[in-house]
């Protein structure tokens, strides 16, 4: 459907569109889009931005009805696209204030072109994920007899900010043994031992773009069942890598590195989608999933990481960042995918 109007309230996406960032909480902020135009901010009195951002700014207070306020700028008979992340408190009052024009969920009008980044977002991503794979080594140092997972973990953001990063892009995960079979584990007081799996999911931000990566070490030593399973994920991931290029459906990638952990006879142990989209978020929309149909275009940038995962035993992912190419993919992580014996 070809729209006239349109109200987004990610604020990733309006500093896309405009490049100012607001953290609005639990308040409403919007950038509502016109087709001849003449585009409108509202905006909280409490918020920040700059005095010119070349759009008209609505401003109002905690008391009053902001929604009423937006209300009077739109064209309530015809169709309003809006945000997937507008929340029902602000959109069922919204609906009710269109007359006969429909609400309809327009969000793909920006998630598909942040997910192609332009030639300035991609070398700003590679400037993150080369710090990422500084950090990376400078991570592995901190594993040694009687550390903690939080006691790494609490080391990091020090470390990213001495090579430059601006802070996390998300909370890193630090997993020791048993904990790596957990793909979301907070780092605890979990003391390593000998033969320890040793997980870094990590990642940082440099001028507004994020990184992510995963890699997985052993401490001391490591069981011949454990360098089998790391040597399949190895395979998985680079497999994947190997089939990126424009055109080929995104769950051709995810069928590709799924059929080598299958094959392998783990194929119930790998338990997530391929990978995911990433760019001013650390999880743009978009992934790399069994039932994603899209095809993949040059400037897109998603993760791929492949794991197993056993429980009770160890865990084992592997994670990269690509940039689709014209005639294949450049892979932004250059940190080693040998497996390496720490301590």
């Amino acid at each position: 459907m070809k729209l006239s109007q349109m109200l987004l309230v990610d604020p990733m996406s309006i500093y896309y569109l405009t490049g100012v960032y607001v953290a609005p909480f639990e308040r409403f902020y919007g950038l509502y889009l016109r087709a001849d135009g003449k585009h409108v901010f509202f905006l909280n009195k409490l918020f920040a931005v700059p005095e010119d951002v070349g759009i008209e700014k609505v401003w109002y207070s905690d008391t009053d009805a902001v929604i009423d306020m937006v209300a009077t700028y739109l064209d309530t008979e015809s169709p309003l696209g809006v945000d997937k992340d507008l929340r029902a408190e602000f959109l069922l009052p919204l609906m009710q204030k269109m007359t006969s024009g429909a609400v309809i969920n327009a969000s793909l009008a920006v998630d598909l072109t942040r997910g192609v980044k332009d030639l300035e977002e991609q070398e700003k991503m590679r400037a993150s994920s080369a710090i990422n794979d500084a950090a990376m080594k400078r991570f592995r140092g901190l594993i040694q007899e009687g550390v903690t997972e939080k006691e790494v973990a609490e080391q990091m953001l020090s470390i990213y900010r001495e090579l430059g990063a601006d802070g996390f892009s998300f909370e890193p995960l630090v997993a020791f043994g048993v904990n790596a079979a957990d793909p979301h584990h907070a780092p605890d007081n979990t003391v390593i031992k000998s033969g320890d799996a040793v997980l870094f999911d990590v990642g940082c931000i440099k001028d507004g773009y994020c990184s992510d990566m995963t890699r997985t070490f052993y401490f001391q030593e490591v069981k011949k069942a454990h360098q089998m399973i790391y040597d399949i994920v190895r395979k998985a991931n680079e497999k994947a890598i190997a089939k990126v290029r424009p055109d080929v459906p995104l769950c051709e990638l995810d069928k590709t590195a799924r059929d080598v952990i299958t094959e392998a006879g783990y194929g119930p142990y790998f338990t997530h989608r391929l990978g995911h989209f990433i760019g001013l978020s650390e999880h743009e929309y978009g992934d790399v999933s069994s039932t994603n149909t899209r095809k993949a275009k040059a400037g897109m940038i998603f993760s791929i990481e492949p794991g197993i995962y056993l429980t009770g035993d160890t865990g084992v992912r592997i994670e990269d960042l690509v940039l689709v190419t014209e005639d294949g993919c450049e892979v932004l992580n250059h940190a080693s995918k040998e497996l390496e014996i720490l301590g």
